[in-house]
C-alpha cells in the first residue's frame, strides 16, 4: 500500500479560483481524490480533475546519470543560498522539463516532508541512486554539512560523466572506423563487382587470379550475406549476454581490454581517475578509509582494478599504508602512488587524491583528442585500401586487355 501512494500521476484539471474566475492547469498526485485535496489547499474548486492521456508517439525522457548530477548541482545551489530542503526541491521540480525527473522529483520531496530523511527517501530509488549516493547523503545529513556533501557530490558526478563521455568517445571512433569499412566493402562488393563480372564473362580469356578471387567473395556474398547478417548480430548479441551473465567472461574481457594499444591504456588511465575521484570525496565525507575503499572498487569500471582495490581494502585493515598497498599491486602508475604517499604523510590525502584525479582525468582527455586526430587519416587509409584495391581487382582485366592489343 505504501510502495502505491509513491506513485505520481499528472492530472489535469478545471475549475474556479478564490473570486470565482475560471481556471485550469496540471497537478501532480497519487490519485485524483489527492489532486483535488491539493486544489483546495492551493484554495482552487475544481469542476473536473481527469488524468492527463499520455502522448501517442514518445512520454518521459530516460532519466540518464547527466540529470542527476544536474539535479545534484541545482540542489546544492539551492541549499547554499539558504533555501530549505523540500522548498528546494519545489523550486526545482517547476523549472524541469522532462516530465519522469519531474515526478521523481516529487516524489522524494513527498517522501521528505512526510518525515522520511533524505537520504531514505533517495534509497528508494536505487536505479538513479546507487549506495555511493545515498551513503555520502547520509554522512552529510548526521554531520549537518548538507548542502557542502551535495556540492562535493554534484562535482563527482559531474566530473565522472564527463570522463566516461570521453572514455565511450575513445573506444566508439574504432567500432565505427571497422563498421564503415565493412558497409563499404559489402555494398562494392553486392552490387558494383557483379557489373563487372557480367562484363567480363564476354572476355573469353582468363581473368587475372586477384579479380578471380574477389569475383569468388563476391559470389558467395550475394549467396550468403542474409546468413553473414545473422551471424555477426547474432556475435554481437552472444558476446554482450555472455558478458552480462557470466562474471569470469567479464572479468577476462576486462583483462585483456587494457593490453589493447592505446584505447587499452586510456581505459587504464580513466580507471586510475575514477580511483583519486571517488575516494578522496568519499574520504572528504569522512567516511573510513576501509569503508571508502569498498565504495571505490565498484566505481572503477574495470575488473582488474577492482580486484586489486579489494586487496588493497584487506591490507589497510591489516595496519598497512595506503600508498604501500598500491605499489605492491604494480597497476597504478609511479605518479598516483608518490601523490598518494605525500598526502598520507601530510595529512591530506583527500586533497593530493583529487590531485590525481584532475591529472589522469587531463591526461585521458589528451590521449581521446589525440586518438581522434589518430583515426581521422586512419579512416581514409583503411577505406582506401579497400576501395582500392576493389577498383584494381576489376580494372585488371581490362588493364591486361588493352596490353594484348597493343
Amino acid at each position: 500500500m505504501a510502495q502505491k501512494s509513491h506513485r505520481l500521476e499528472t492530472y489535469v484539471w478545471a475549475g474556479k479560483d478564490r473570486k470565482g474566475n475560471a481556471s485550469k492547469g496540471e497537478i501532480m498526485g497519487s490519485s485524483i481524490a489527492l489532486a483535488k485535496a491539493q486544489l483546495r489547499k492551493q484554495g482552487m474548486i475544481p469542476d473536473k480533475v481527469k488524468k492527463k492521456p499520455k502522448p501517442l508517439f514518445g512520454g518521459s525522457k530516460k532519466i540518464t546519470p547527466f540529470d542527476i548530477a544536474m539535479l545534484t548541482r541545482q540542489l546544492a545551489t539551492m541549499m547554499k543560498a539558504g533555501v530549505p530542503l523540500v522548498q528546494s526541491f519545489d523550486i526545482v521540480a517547476d523549472g524541469l522539463e522532462n516530465k519522469g525527473l519531474q515526478e521523481l522529483v516529487v516524489t522524494i520531496r513527498n517522501d521528505i516532508s512526510s518525515g522520511s530523511g533524505f537520504a531514505a527517501s533517495l534509497r528508494k530509488h536505487p536505479k538513479y541512486f546507487d549506495d555511493l549516493y545515498c551513503n555520502l547523503v547520509d554522512s552529510g545529513e548526521k554531520a549537518g554539512a548538507l548542502e557542502a556533501m551535495l556540492d562535493r557530490i554534484a562535482t563527482y558526478l559531474e566530473k565522472t560523466e564527463i570522463l566516461k563521455k570521453k572514455v565511450k568517445k575513445a573506444m566508439t571512433y574504432p567500432i565505427a572506423v571497422v563498421v564503415v569499412a565493412i558497409v563499404v566493402t559489402a555494398i562494392l562488393l553486392v552490387k558494383v563487382v557483379p557489373q563487372f563480372e557480367s562484363l567480363f564473362s564476354g572476355f573469353g580469356a582468363e581473368l587475372p587470379v586477384f579479380t578471380q578471387f574477389v569475383i569468388r567473395i563476391s559470389e558467395w556474398l550475394q549467396a550468403w550475406w542474409f546468413i553473414v547478417l545473422l551471424g555477426i548480430v547474432g556475435a554481437i548479441f552472444l558476446f554482450k549476454e555472455s558478458r552480462r551473465r557470466s562474471q569470469k567472461f567479464s572479468d577476462l574481457i576486462d583483462k585483456y581490454v587494457l593490453k589493447l594499444p592505446i584505447v587499452g591504456e586510456i581505459l587504464d588511465k580513466s580507471a586510475v581517475a575514477k580511483f583519486g575521484r571517488v575516494l578522496s570525496t568519499t574520504f572528504a565525507a569522512g567516511v573510513p578509509l576501509v569503508d571508502a575503499l569498498d565504495s571505490v572498487a565498484g566505481a572503477t569500471g574495470n575488473a582488474v582494478y577492482r580486484d586489486a582495490i579489494q586487496r588493497i581494502k584487506n591490507d589497510v585493515s591489516s595496519g598497512t599504508q595506503l600508498q604501500a598497498s598500491m605499489r605492491q599491486q604494480d597497476i597504478f602508475p609511479v605518479m598516483a602512488v608518490q601523490l598518494t604517499a605525500i598526502g598520507e604523510e601530510s595529512g591530506n590525502l583527500d586533497e593530493m587524491l583529487q590531485k590525481v584525479a584532475e591529472h589522469y582525468e587531463a591526461v585521458v582527455d589528451d590521449m581521446v583528442d589525440n586518438l581522434t586526430a589518430l583515426m581521422e587519416p586512419m579512416i581514409m587509409a583503411v577505406l582506401g585500401v579497400l576501395v582500392g584495391g576493389l577498383i584494381i581487382a576489376m580494372y585488371l582485366p581490362i588493364f591486361q586487355m588493352g596490353q594484348v592489343v597493343g
